[in-house]
């Protein structure tokens, strides 16, 4: 995403029309907000607004703190409508920004804008005044770790102080960690142990799992997986995380559920396609996937991979090989494709996003986030986003090592596929009313 120069609430006119929205569906989230049956420590109505504390990086137009906590505060549409059953209690900015939003929100919304992550989520107080954190540690002007075009995004300093936090207070409320938890395994591991040792209910990750699927393509439980394959674009780290999340939403589902890793290499440049023609990753997966892909060329014989193009390669534990392409000059999309055991033709599906302002599969993620705060239980297991976050740390470490194959005994997480449904999902619309 980038930045943008409006600093105020845009006219109706600088986003979707109502039909645009209706199309993509996600005006259909407001309905299944408050259609929550848990609470929170059994003290609040289901219909009530949950007061949440914010913690992030920094907050301009489309900037992620924009388009997540925008929505609890103006509504899914970005127009003052419907939104999440939450209101934002604390506000904590680690860095201000040019276009600054948080003080003209504050003053419009009646959020504390707090000193410290402490007192975004206390108000000031010895107590845990809320009922979930959001930690969106994205975008800002933070180092790069040398050699591995890792940003240094502070996501453990923020946990820390979270659950800081929660141990002076002696309570604990849902989490929300936004994308990969760390850019450093050691980091994203100590993350979730200290989240599981203090029994902090804990969802995390992209927003890609969420979004819309064309066809609505959602792999069986339990099903036999021969190969699989995502397409990705943009920088090898940032958006190659969206990428890999992409592709373990699919395969997680697999018989045995997810085994873990045990190797992984990366390559970028001409070694993209040499490792094609060697068979390391599949050509007609790749096909597959690009072929549901709007305007994507689908003779690729004359691409020519550069260095921002490359490939990960990854070794489960169970035999699966998968693979995930940074088609960089050639697919602007994410995608996937797959052969299951007993078909005869791959399936696969590309994975759209929605532009134009709203970008309304934030919105069904930041359902997810509201009903791990409502029952206390992760929508989706945050096992995902802990074994991303290390295949993402050691695929970059690979490229840096010019493609040097690394095993990661340490990536052997085992955990079971997650059911929460995705956009366009049957079971979605069947609780969602929609009129489209």
């Amino acid at each position: 995403m980038t930045s943008s120069a409006r600093t105020t609430r845009p006219h109706r006119s600088d986003r979707p029309t109502r039909r645009d929205f209706l199309a993509t569906g996600v005006g259909a989230v407001s309905a299944l907000a408050c259609a929550s049956t848990g609470r929170v420590d059994g003290a609040l109505d289901d219909h009530e607004k949950l007061p949440v504390a914010a913690i992030v990086t920094t907050y301009y137009p489309i900037s992620h703190a924009d388009v997540l906590i925008t929505k609890i505060l103006r509504g899914y549409q970005l127009d003052g409508g419907a939104g999440p059953g939450l209101k934002v209690a604390g506000l904590y900015v680690d860095q201000s920004h040019e276009h600054g939003m948080e003080r003209q929100l504050a003053n419009e919304f009646g959020i504390r804008l707090a000193r410290s992550i402490d007192d975004a989520i206390t108000l000031g107080t010895d107590q845990v005044q809320v009922a979930g954190v959001l930690s969106i540690g994205e975008h800002g002007n933070y180092p790069d770790v040398p050699g591995t075009q890792q940003k240094m995004y502070p996501r453990r300093r923020f946990f820390d102080a979270i659950a800081a936090t929660f141990r002076r207070c002696g309570k604990v409320v849902p989490v929300f960690n936004d994308k990969h938890f760390s850019y450093r395994w050691d980091d994203a591991r100590a993350m979730f142990d200290a989240a599981q040792e203090l029994k902090i209910p804990l969802i995390a990750g992209s927003s890609l799992p969420l979004t819309w699927r064309f066809p609505a393509l959602e792999l069986p439980q339990g099903c036999e997986i021969e190969s699989a394959l995502a397409i990705g674009y943009g920088h090898l780290e940032h958006y190659g995380f969206h990428a890999i999340e992409t592709l373990q939403c699919m395969i997680e589902r697999r018989a045995g559920g997810e085994s873990g890793v045990a190797a992984v290499r990366a390559v970028n440049g001409p070694a993209v396609r040499e490792t094609e023609r060697s068979g390391l990753w599949s050509s007609e997966l790749f096909a597959h996937a690009l072929s549901k892909m709007p305007g994507t060329p689908h003779d690729v014989a004359n691409w020519p991979p550069g260095d921002d193009t490359a490939v990960y390669m990854l070794e489960h534990n169970d035999g699966l090989k998968s693979a995930i392409v940074m088609a960089n000059r050639l697919a602007g999309y994410f995608g996937f494709a797959a052969r299951l055991k007993g078909r005869s033709e791959p399936v696969a599906a590309w994975f759209k996003l929605q532009d134009g302002g709203v970008f309304g599969h934030f919105g069904y993620q930041m359902h997810a986030i509201e009903q791990t705060i409502r029952t206390g239980r992760s929508a989706y297991p945050p096992e995902r986003t802990l074994l991303t976050t290390g295949v993402l740390d050691r695929c970059m470490h690979s490229l840096a090592e010019g493609g040097r194959r690394f095993e990661t005994p340490e990536l052997a997480i085992r955990y079971a596929g997650g059911d929460w449904p995705f956009a366009n999902h049957p079971q979605t619309f069947r609780e969602m009313p929609h009129d489209y």
